[in-house]
């Protein structure tokens, strides 16, 4: 056997030493590997175990890479890649979820759960050694992957992550993962769930939308603020206001509206505990519960990271925002009145409006019977509020006319050059439980006994494909 003797590669040309190095990098199989990171002494310097046999090198690991992150380079081609696919879902398992990042993580330890509150969360603008991003069938596909034992995999969408652990990577083979390891997590023991404020409203039933049968959190993690779980409701005008006794106890909500002097939103200290603010439909704007301070608290909260999903009459946070606040230059709020039951178009004209129209008729998606044509949303209960948007600072998503929006969102802080956004706000005139079979929020009904669909409505879907994108990292500008 040829061996260097120590130090000799310094005395060596530098075309002899990048080929003794290559040589040096490749494993047993024709496996690459990286450099650094080493386990044990990583020496690999012949010395003898007790039968005196040769040891033989402890293979250095790719830089920056958790695990055994050894990569065979030299599959044939009529076996392919190392290859890891699978589907990812929202929790309960019932949609593909479109744009969720799927990646080996890189470091040497595997990195933190994301932290609650605001933040500016912009994608990452370099991918990860090992990642990819799935497709409208939710589908990943990840080639040229680390082998061995136990390969850790992380799927996150914004602040909802899962860390889940391979057994075992052949090399030079595909491998389907099954589909429970790809969902979002249902509570917090399966991974990170953003913490989410709703103040509840007796027009809307957003809180619905959230639970196991539908979107797929479990009941567990609905609980009073004070508690562990990441829902925490807030009883808004005439909303259910309390939980039923099998759940917290039946303890009552902290009220958003005025009680009797100051509301919930009044706070920004509030506010900043949570990831995501969700605000389900009163019934009117109520602008008594909602204060220049509130909804100054607001336009801060999105401008530092925040989240905010509003449904129809909370139109007021956006109409009634004076200045020196921007939030009232996106959009014109003349109420118009209602549309009832009728067929909206999906704006298609940018890449996630596209992506949306194509998911919504997937069989998997759409589910039994015929699909509306691609790019059509048929709707129960739409309202209509909206009159004008602002073309350059928002993003129209769902429209009935030319000239009625029904859903848009906007980037903060409002009027920043992208780079610099770092949250969100959606509005909608759709009810999202108008048309469900039942879901209905009441002060007379505790949480959960008003939630009775099973099953998601056509708008409840699109709806929570888009809920995802507003929970999503911000796109920074490319180039």
């Amino acid at each position: 056997m040829f061996m260097l003797a120590p130090n000799s590669l310094r005395a060596l040309p530098l075309s002899f030493s990048l080929a003794a190095l290559l040589q040096l990098s490749v494993g047993c199989n024709g496996a690459t590997l990286g450099r650094g990171g080493d386990e044990g002494d990583g020496q690999g310097d012949g010395g003898t175990e007790d039968g005196g046999s040769v040891r033989p090198p402890v293979p250095p690991k790719i830089p920056g890479c958790v695990g055994a992150c050894v990569v065979n380079s030299k599959c044939s081609p009529a076996m392919g890649p190392t290859t890891l696919t699978g589907v990812v879902t929202i929790p309960s398992g019932n949609l593909p979820l479109y744009n969720a990042k799927v990646y080996i993580p890189t470091g040497d330890a595997l990195p933190p759960p994301p932290q609650s509150g605001p933040s500016c969360d912009l994608c990452d603008t370099a991918p990860a050694l090992f990642s990819t991003s799935t497709d409208i069938n939710g589908r990943f596909t990840l080639t040229n992957v680390p082998s061995g034992q136990n390969i850790p995999l992380i799927i996150r969408v914004g602040k909802w992550r899962r860390v889940v652990t391979i057994p075992s990577v052949t090399d030079c083979t595909s491998t389907p993962l099954d589909p429970a390891m790809t969902r979002l997590p249902r509570n917090q023991s399966e991974g990170n769930i953003p913490r989410i404020a709703l103040s509840t409203g007796n027009a809307d039933a957003l809180e619905c939308i959230l639970r196991n049968k539908k979107l797929g959190l479990d009941d567990s993690e609905f609980t009073p603020e004070t508690g562990t779980g990441r829902v925490n409701l807030y009883a808004g005008a005439n909303g259910a206001n309390k939980y039923a006794p099998t759940l917290n106890g039946g303890a009552a909500f902290t009220a958003a509206k005025v009680t009797p002097a100051a509301s919930w939103w009044d706070s920004s200290a509030n506010w900043s505990k949570y990831d995501i603010v969700m605000l389900s439909c009163e019934g009117s704007p109520l602008m008594e519960y909602k204060s220049a301070a509130a909804l100054a608290n607001l336009e801060k909260y999105i401008g530092d990271g925040g989240r905010v999903f509003a449904s129809h009459w909370h139109n007021g946070w956006i109409a009634n925002a004076k200045s020196p606040q921007k939030i009232q230059t996106v959009a014109t709020f003349p109420n118009v009145g209602d549309l009832g039951s009728i067929t909206e178009t999906i704006d298609t004209s940018f890449t996630k409006g596209s992506a949306l129209a194509d998911w919504l008729i997937l069989p998997e998606v759409w589910g039994p019977g015929q699909p509306p044509m691609r790019g059509q949303l048929p709707v129960v209960g739409a309202k209509n509020t909206i009159g004008t948007i602002a073309m350059k600072l928002t993003q129209r998503w769902v429209y009935a006319s030319a000239s009625t929006p029904q859903y848009f969102s906007f980037n903060a802080p409002i009027g920043a050059t992208a780079d610099k956004q770092c949250g969100q706000m959606v509005f909608t005139d759709l009810h999202v439980s108008s048309g469900t079979g039942g879901d209905a929020s009441s002060d007379a009904v505790p949480f959960p006994n008003g939630c009775k669909a099973n099953t998601l409505s056509a708008q409840e879907k699109a709806l929570i494909f888009m809920l995802f994108d507003l929970t999503n990292c911000l796109q920074p500008p490319i180039g």
